[in-house]
């Protein structure tokens, strides 16, 4: 087995993410330690580091390879727990995704969203006994009288700060008039905004990288895993070399989702907190589809209740999501029986559009860290967060763990801001600086308008660039396609055969600044390659082949990459990977 120290590229450099490794082994302690790079845990270290503090974190996977990963997409004030009395985390939620569309402008874009609506007074009866025992009952559908007093009620949560505008009605005619394919008893349709992330993965790099950036002594890495704890410390194992050391820390944040019992047991300490829901979606290639929505995301409520969506997202469509009770031990996957589920409410809604398996471009599912909620209906689970401490005495040292259960995307910002806080009480710290305003990455100038976009990309060319190149960069990137165009301008730039969006030297910039483990990493979480259904067998051979010589791949590891890879997206993503020349 190789020491990390050993692990080198083919002319003898050290593996860029195992530097992140060799870091936590030359300097085996940190003020805090955060465990989990979901978004929440990723928005607490760049806090943190903001802070002057000297933070570590680890993530036993790849940064928002869970939940963080598997999300609607939306970056939304939550309408619906209205209905659940959660009053508190609507107006944080609202307050949170009117920033991000300022703070993050090039993952986080205004969503209009349609309601449509089959009855007048339905559900005005039923709707104080869902509040009340947070449980479905006989199933009612909610009327526009419902509905009309809910976006009322979000409109005035809204209203302070806010930058989308206010809802509106029409009546049938107008609703049939916009999307001429929905089911034709339709009596009003409603429309609001919300915002919608489009690069979850990518917006929580940018994250990491700013607190990296703020702070030298920061420090994270991805494939390294806790493992055990005891008088020395926390036993931490690098998942790619089987390595283990141990790592000390005065304060220790458990931010791994539906895996916080899991933590907590490895650390010594047994809880029963979480209770997680499985929700799984899949991305359509059907442009029928695409056409019906009309650009506008359609959120409803199926026959059995649940809020459902419809979700246009450049030329594919989202779908979801269903709501399973389960645990971090059930592998995640979108079944058969959720398929079928799907192509039902999207029947509910065009009962004239016929969908099949083969427009299935891509799935994926994820359990969400809800707290443990016994009989309550997974439907009316609290959303809201909480922060559970611990403090023991680990040698000498008295050890502060923060669990955190429950958390939203909305919110991670606020969030992270209450656990830095924490940590930074535990530590005898004051805060130096809020994140509040404070712009993520790539959002710091971006354009806003199209007139914008395109004096931006004229500005940014680089000899050897085309226009629509700079585009996709700025489209992954942000702002801070500049920086990449640079290092990519340092050398001759040759794009894959396979795909116009990708370079052998845009895969060795991935590799140098955002810790690259696996072949997979590239497809679903630094591009948007295999969620839009664009995984080739030329694709991965190419990608494989650019990888190699920068992560110290012989021919043995590369052919298993490819098959791994090929792997993870037939069996937790229902993608068959094809040949161009098919």
């Amino acid at each position: 087995m190789r020491n990390s120290a050993d692990r080198t590229s083919a002319n003898g450099t050290p593996i860029p993410l195992r530097l992140g490794v060799q870091r936590l082994r030359d300097n085996p302690r940190a003020s805090v330690l955060i465990i989990g790079g979901g978004i929440n845990g990723v928005g607490t270290f760049r806090d943190l580091a903001l802070q002057g503090v000297d933070v570590a974190l680890v993530e036993r996977g790849d940064y928002c390879q869970g939940a963080s990963g598997a999300s609607s997409h939306m970056i939304h004030g939550g309408i619906r727990y209205l209905e659940n009395g959660e009053f508190r985390l609507v107006r944080e939620s609202v307050i949170e995704r009117n920033a991000l569309l300022n703070l993050a402008p090039h993952y986080v874009k205004p969503l209009q969203t349609t309601i449509p609506i089959y009855t007048t007074f339905s559900g005005i009866l039923s709707a104080p006994m869902r509040f009340l025992t947070h449980r479905q009952g006989k199933q009612v559908e909610r009327g526009a009288f419902l509905i009309k007093a809910g976006l009322t009620l979000y409109d005035f949560f809204s209203r302070d700060g806010g930058t989308v505008p206010r809802h509106s009605f029409v009546g049938r005619k107008k609703a049939l008039a916009a999307m001429p394919q929905l089911r034709k008893d339709v009596k009003y349709a409603a429309t609001y905004y919300d915002a919608s992330v489009h690069n979850p993965e990518r917006l929580t790099l940018d994250v990491l990288r700013d607190g990296q950036l703020a702070n030298p002594e920061a420090r994270a890495t991805n494939y390294v895993s806790a493992v055990g704890s005891g008088g020395d410390g926390i036993l931490l194992r690098d998942e790619l070399t089987g390595e283990s050391f141990t790592f000390t820390a005065d304060v220790v944040i458990n931010a791994t989702g539906a895996w916080v019992d899991g933590t907590n047991s490895v650390l010594g300490a047994a809880s029963s907190f979480m209770g997680g829901t499985k929700g799984s979606h899949i991305v359509l290639d059907h442009p029928e589809l695409l056409q019906a929505c009309n650009g506008t995301e359609i959120f409803f409520e199926h026959v059995d209740g649940r809020i459902v969506l419809i979700y246009p997202m450049g030329d594919r469509v989202l779908v979801g999501t269903t709501d399973i009770d389960t645990g971090p031990e059930t592998p995640a996957v979108c079944t058969e029986e959720e398929i079928g589920y799907f192509f039902e409410l999207i029947g509910h809604v065009f009962p004239d559009i016929v969908v099949s398996q083969e427009d299935i471009a891509y799935s994926f599912s994820g359990v969400r860290p809800l707290p443990r909620h016994d009989d309550t209906q997974p439907g009316f689970v609290s959303r809201d967060y909480r922060i559970e401490r611990r403090k023991e005495t680990q040698g000498e040292r008295e050890i502060t763990t923060l669990s955190l259960v429950g958390g939203k995307w909305t919110t991670f910002r606020a969030l992270s801001e209450h656990l830095a806080n924490d940590a930074l009480a535990a530590l005898g710290k004051a805060r130096v600086q809020s994140t509040a305003g404070m712009p993520i990455g790539g959002g710091k100038d971006f354009p806003r308008s199209g007139a914008e976009e395109r004096e931006w990309i004229r500005n940014a060319l680089r000899p050897g660039f085309d226009e629509e190149r700079v585009r996709v960069l700025l489209t992954r990137y942000g702002t801070r396609a500049g920086e990449v165009l640079d290092f990519l301008a340092e050398k001759p730039e040759r794009l894959f055969n396979a795909t116009r969006e990708l370079s052998g030297r845009e895969v060795a910039y991935m590799v140098e600044h955002e810790q690259i483990g696996h072949l997979v990493d590239i497809l679903i979480r630094r591009t948007s390659l295999a969620f839009r259904g664009l995984v080739t067998s030329e694709l991965l051979t190419e990608l494989a082949q650019a990888l190699a010589p920068l992560l110290g791949w012989d021919e043995t590891e590369t052919a298993g990459q490819i098959r791994g890879a090929e792997s993870i997206l037939a069996e937790r993503h229902r993608v068959q990977v094809k040949s161009l020349a098919v």
